[in-house]
């Protein structure tokens, strides 16, 4: 099976997510994880290989799996543990018991003959939408029941939430005056503004990646939260990138573009938009203190919209939306940013967790936050460093 073939199989599943595609696999391949591809098949087999020539492509594929592993010791006593995450999956019609029934017993049998400590997967299951205890608040019944199910079945809501829970996403089939008329008066009026003000668009390429890296950290020195090295981003941009080079068919090959916002020509603000099987995804935003009164992030937003449409995608996903809904979250001012672009809160099933063996689970898990929290302070620091700061 080819990379194509892959993305091709998993695109025709109801909820597909450019984080279960090759692409993602690979980039993760160069940070210490392998990616394993799992297919079940409707006569009730199942297959899992980490070379994708291995794979033979599935006449009646049920539900599928990027899964990525990663070694925790490579010598010793613990060589053999692992880890294994499926992000944003398995992809299956979680709807169906029996068919559920049968891709959990499967993973967590792998998951015990691969010594991991755990295994992690946060499908894009609903628990409703709207926000909790408002009149447009909604709750999935089939959403609860699988919950009820995971935890019967020894798995645990994770305390480390890899992705966010919930997000909000912008039904793109209305028209763009519908979709104007959707969103707040005052996200109307800055999307106007911006337009006066001369803040125009430009599509970015690779030459832009510096720049862009470098806007990315001044934004994450000036909002406070964390990111990876410049390295690490690139290798995203260039992986997903690659692929606007190649024709694109029915929207099975992932790929992004970076959308730049100018004024005189002068870089002022820009956001990453990635786009697989019908949707697309506003993952990175950057943005500079010059000219923030002329409303760039607001008109980028509506022209990522625009063309997410025009690329025929009916959905926007503006990735990511507070945990708890109120002045407390560290989400809360994004959110009411997303809020007034007229999206629906989607709240889905978090991160999960199964572990087969619960002591050394336990144990991971108290260490490992406690490395990840001095990581983030090394890494803001280091941030700032390279920007020349204190």
């Amino acid at each position: 099976m080819e990379s194509n073939a892959w993305n091709s199989l998993i695109s025709n599943f109801s909820n597909p997510h450019f984080l279960q595609t090759y692409e993602w696999g690979q980039v993760k391949a160069k940070y210490g994880w392998s990616p394993l591809y799992a297919v079940w098949d409707a006569d009730g087999s199942w297959k899992v290989e980490s070379d994708l020539n291995q794979l033979s492509l599935s006449k009646s594929p049920v539900a599928a799996a990027l899964i990525l592993k990663r070694q925790i010791l490579r010598r010793g006593f613990a060589a053999r543990l692992s880890v294994l995450y499926a992000p944003k999956g398995p992809l299956l019609d979680w709807s169906n018991v029996s068919l559920r029934n049968r891709v959990l017993d499967d993973l967590q049998s792998f998951a015990k003959k691969q010594g991991a400590i755990f295994l992690k997967m946060d499908p894009d299951v609903v628990l409703g939408t709207g926000v909790p205890q408002s009149e447009n608040d909604d709750t999935d019944n089939n959403g609860q029941s699988i919950v009820s199910d995971l935890k019967q079945r020894g798995w645990g809501f994770s305390s480390d939430q890899i992705q966010f829970k919930n997000t909000v996403l912008i039904d793109l089939r209305p028209s763009e005056e519908e979709l104007l008329a959707r969103m707040k008066q005052k996200t109307r009026y800055n999307i106007r503004l911006a337009e006066r003000k001369g803040v125009s668009l430009r599509i970015g390429t690779s030459r832009d990646f510096d720049m862009l890296y470098r806007m990315y950290a001044e934004t994450s020195v000036r909002d406070g939260f964390v990111i990876r090295n410049e390295e690490y981003y690139k290798t995203v941009w260039q992986m997903f990138t690659a692929n606007t080079q190649l024709p694109i068919t029915d929207n099975q090959l992932p790929f992004t573009e970076p959308l730049i916002a100018e004024v005189n020509h002068e870089p002022v603000a820009a956001i990453f938009v990635f786009y697989f099987a019908g949707r697309a995804y506003y993952v990175y935003g950057m943005s500079r203190d010059v000219h923030r009164e002329k409303m760039p992030t607001y008109f980028l937003q509506w022209e990522a919209i625009r063309r997410a449409k025009a690329k025929g995608c009916t959905v926007y996903d503006l990735w990511g939306a507070p945990d708890v809904f109120d002045e407390s979250d560290s989400l809360w001012g994004v959110y009411r940013f997303k809020e007034g672009l007229g999206g629906k809160v989607v709240r889905t099933l978090g991160a999960w967790d199964f572990a087969p063996n619960p002591l050394w689970y336990k144990l991971y898990s108290e260490i490992i936050p406690r490395l990840l929290d001095l990581m983030r302070s090394r890494g803001k620091a280091k941030t700032r460093q390279s920007l020349g700061g204190a």
